[in-house]
């Protein structure tokens, strides 16, 4: 019965020239910030919902982890004389503060949206409930996961993977300002090539710095693959739901 379910599921995405049904995307604080040194830039905001509008528009489940060190890393609190813990809640609310600003940027595109929160905030964010989260998902609404995993000492990166596998998600997909995973970093390196697929393995071996350890070994476990891609072609996204090549894919 199981395996009926799933040809049939398998089928409807290639019937729909889909490759992923649910994706979690992962975006950076930093993203945001556009030509800015800090803070947020509306025309990032813009851009990134009508990308997703996109993949909403052919019926993909979206959720989505941001960053927040566009107005505040938890890792810099060391820095200012901030004790680390103290720091790394600072860092989950400037999640919140920009998962606000892209739910109101993809609810002016005529998207339905939730915001949830790690921590509790019910004036502004839904808490999380895993079984909530994915109700949501296939209702069509874009659940965009803030305030990180609710504990200091994980990163984004590790709310990213957590919450994937929580909800289901086929694909992580990491944007990022390149195109994918080099050899070497491409912004100093002009000659640093970039793979278009590499195995888990591969990459512990090579010690390329995809995820943080713990994100990554998370996915590795339950064989969720990732695809670091350039988000800032606003073409790539769509193309990556349909099945081309675009990026890096990291599976089993």
């Amino acid at each position: 019965m199981l395996s009926s379910i799933i040809l049939q599921t398998k089928q409807e995405l290639l019937i729909m020239g889909l490759k992923y049904k649910r994706v979690l995307l992962k975006l950076s604080g930093e993203s945001l910030m556009g030509t800015e040194k800090f803070g947020i830039d509306p025309r990032m905001l813009e851009h990134y919902a009508i990308q997703i509008k996109k993949l909403v528009d052919l019926g993909v489940e979206v959720a989505i982890v941001i960053g927040g060190g566009n107005i505040f890393r938890g890792l810099q609190a060391s820095e200012s004389g901030i004790e680390r813990v103290h720091g790394d809640y600072m860092g989950m609310l400037a999640t919140c503060i920009n998962g606000m600003a892209l739910q109101s940027a993809m609810e002016a595109k005529g998207m339905f949206t939730r915001l949830v929160s790690a921590i509790e905030m019910q004036e502004i964010a839904e808490p999380y409930i895993r079984r909530r989260a994915i109700r949501h998902l296939e209702k069509g609404r874009v659940v965009i996961f803030s305030a990180g995993t609710g504990s200091p000492y994980f990163t984004t990166d590790s709310a990213a993977a957590l919450r994937a596998n929580e909800i289901g998600a086929d694909v992580i997909l990491k944007g990022t300002r390149v195109n994918g995973i080099y050899n070497a970093d491409p912004e100093l390196d002009p000659n640093a090539e970039m793979f278009t697929n590499l195995s888990f393995s591969k990459v512990i071996s090579l010690g390329l710095k995809v995820m943080d350890m713990t994100a990554f070994t998370l996915c590795r476990e339950n064989n969720l693959p990732i695809i670091v891609f350039n988000i800032n072609d606003d073409s790539n996204l769509l193309a990556i739901v349909q099945g081309k090549k675009v990026g890096t894919l990291v599976e089993g």
